[in-house]
């Protein structure tokens, strides 16, 4: 609502906002094939799907643990080991 509002009050429709966002990452990006789209999209599908993976595993450890954080990290609990905060998790 507050969003729908701040627009608004800027005098820009959202899909005049759209336009100009798409307009921006197209300028940004230059040309890239459409097949050149895998070497991007591919890597990030497997991190996103491992991240995924660790936060199951992290749902169900915490559940078996009663809460325990510390012990649902445990890199033993885990097929993956994801170091750091995760962007896509």
């Amino acid at each position: 609502m507050t969003e729908q509002l701040e627009l608004k009050l800027t005098g820009i429709t959202e899909s005049e906002l759209e336009a100009h966002l798409w307009g921006a990452a197209e300028f940004l990006r230059g040309h890239i094939d459409a097949s050149d789209y895998k070497q991007f999209i591919f890597p990030l599908l497997f991190f996103k799907r491992l991240c995924d993976v660790y936060d199951e595993e992290l749902m169900d450890a915490l559940e078996e643990s009663g809460g325990d954080e510390e012990y649902a990290r445990l890199p033993e609990l885990h097929r993956f080991n994801i170091p750091g905060k995760r962007p896509l998790g």
